[in-house]
């Protein structure tokens, strides 16, 4: 039943195909340009239609109806049923059910099978001009075209090297296509995994980040200011919802094979961006919030942004502690451009590294999807440096 609904319609093709076949090997026989067979005329259609059957099933069974195909050419050639000065178009089925065959199996078994074609059509063809031939009695008007060996072998020879071009041509092109959606769902699957991995990053990583800060002043000052130890809890309970909000989503994604910006749970994004400031405010961050630009950003761009922005307020807070911090966004419809900058560590602490860490990885390659440029360094007069630019077309596309 499968099969039947996989190839009803192309089964309907050859079933056409094998009929019009079959009338046009009868009608050779019946009127040949050569001699005319020694059989009855009637025995030209049941002739023709043996020989043309195996392309009505071809699909089915191919390797099989090839070897039927091609046997029954050769046994009809050999009996003389066939059209002198025709031969080539008895092994016409022949043709076309190894055209499938060579687009469906393996090479070497296609090459086999054209060469032992070839091969037993040759003979037979030989056989008749030997054999059969001079038992016909002549045609009663000049021969349209004289019965020539070498035409008629040149002509199905050609015709079965045609067919196994074709069918094999077609064959590697499927399997180059095959490879190629292979190729294309393996880097999908790993660009989402790295995705996948960008977003429980930034999210861990920052609000780590930030947990530990409070959770080591609220360590140091337990016993001398309480009030700021229930600040820093009260930070840390909050940043630990949200977090957990976060990686439920993510979670969730990774169950439903959606995408990022269809996760049930909201995404962060420009809106969220004072709130990333007043979280890295009471680690000891001094920041300067400033967004410029009336026109929204497209969600993804805006995800993109805040996670660009939240990646670099984690190195503030893990590489520069209590610092200034200057967060520039500007968004002109056109493109996104993050300015992130910091006075550098205090209390003689050691400067950061310029370019390592998973966080500059993952910032990099959100910049790189759209295309943009990315920076990120040390600054001549102290302190770090990290600018993005993400262009977009206003309808959201990658510019």
């Amino acid at each position: 039943m499968n099969w039947a609904r996989r190839v009803g319609g192309k089964g309907a093709v050859d079933v056409a195909a094998a009929v019009i076949v079959a009338l046009t090997v009868g009608y050779a026989i019946v009127d040949p340009p050569g001699p005319s067979s020694s059989w009855p005329a009637w025995s030209a259609w049941p002739v023709a239609a043996v020989v043309s059957f195996p392309i009505a099933i071809r699909r089915r069974w191919p390797r099989a109806m090839l070897v039927l195909a091609c046997a029954a050419g050769v046994l009809a050639t050999m009996a003389g049923s066939v059209a002198a000065s025709a031969i080539w178009v008895t092994f016409v089925p022949t043709v076309l059910v190894l055209y499938l065959v060579a687009a469906t199996v393996s090479a070497a078994w296609s090459v086999a099978a054209t060469a032992a074609c070839a091969f037993a059509a040759v003979g037979a063809i030989l056989i008749f001009y030997d054999q059969v031939l001079p038992g016909l009695a002549p045609p009663a008007s000049p021969s349209e075209i004289p019965p020539y060996w070498p035409v008629e072998i040149g002509a199905t020879c050609f015709l079965l090297a045609t067919a196994w071009v074709v069918g094999a041509a077609v064959r590697s092109q499927r399997e180059t296509t095959a490879r190629l959606v292979r190729h294309l769902a393996e880097a999908a699957v790993a660009d989402e995994r790295r995705r996948i991995a960008r977003e429980l990053h930034d999210v861990i990583g920052h609000s780590m980040s930030l947990i530990t800060v409070k959770a080591t002043v609220a360590n140091h000052v337990a016993d001398a200011r309480p009030q700021e130890v229930r600040a820093a809890l009260a930070v840390i309970e909050q940043t630990s919802r949200s977090t957990l909000a976060e990686i439920h989503r993510v979670l969730g994604l990774l169950r439903s094979d959606g995408d990022l910006q269809e996760a049930h749970l909201p995404v962060p994004g420009m809106a969220d961006l004072p709130e990333l400031a007043a979280g890295a405010r009471s680690a000891g961050v001094e920041v300067d919030l400033t967004v410029r630009g009336e026109a929204a950003p497209p969600p993804a761009v805006a995800v993109s942004v805040y996670r660009i922005v939240q990646q670099a307020l984690t190195n503030v807070i893990a590489h520069a502690g209590p610092t200034r911090c200057s967060v520039t966004v500007d968004i002109d419809g056109r493109a996104a451009t993050i300015e992130v900058t910091d006075d550098g560590p205090r209390h003689g602490r050691p400067p950061r590294a310029g370019s390592g860490g998973h966080g500059l990885i993952g910032m990099r390659e959100r910049v790189k999807m759209y295309e943009g440029t990315f920076s990120a360094g040390p600054r001549p007069e102290g302190g770090f440096r990290v600018a993005a630019r993400l262009p977009y077309d206003p309808d959201g596309t990658l510019s």
